[in-house]
């Protein structure tokens, strides 16, 4: 890394998990509109609830380190061990927003029978934790190896150009 270059922090890829996650729960429900079996729309109406934005960033704090534990092993073994910390951490915090407000912002409830009690998880979802895992460490990657320039190169770069 040049002087004058620095690595995001952990707040920074925070924020970074937070603004994605959000993207992508919005065009994820947009795109159920389309598929959806009884409401089919082409409006492509996404969604998501401001909860999800320091719940998405907590992937800087327990989705890194895991990602570094699981690095080497087996695919299917790392998209396992993602599916189920992703469900974890969704019925740790759909249940601790319940007691916090009243309700689960996401609740499943009546949505099939792979509902768990409480609403806050949805075992159909696996498959779509391990594989948003798989494509997580991707992005885990790709922002620890990014680095950005502080003021002090960002002032000497405009002056050179």
């Amino acid at each position: 890394m040049d002087a004058g270059q620095r690595r995001l922090t952990r707040l920074e890829r925070a924020a970074a998990y937070a603004l994605l996650g959000w993207a992508a729960e919005v065009a994820f429900t947009a795109l159920k509109d389309v598929i959806g079996r009884d409401t089919r729309s082409w409006r492509l109406r996404g969604h998501s609830y401001l909860w999800m934005a320091p719940i998405y960033g907590l992937a800087a704090v327990l989705f890194e380190p895991a990602h570094a534990t699981m690095r080497g092993r087996p695919v299917a073994q790392r998209a396992a061990a993602y599916a189920g910390g992703i469900t974890a951490v969704e019925y740790a915090t759909g249940m601790a927003i319940r007691r916090g407000v009243g309700v689960v912002p996401w609740d499943y409830s009546g949505h099939g029978r792979f509902v768990v009690p409480g609403g806050a998880v949805r075992l159909d979802y696996l498959p779509l934790w391990a594989c948003s895992g798989l494509v997580l460490e991707r992005l885990d990657d790709a922002l620890r190896g990014l680095t950005i320039r502080t003021p002090a190169q960002a002032r000497h770069a405009a002056g050179a150009g």
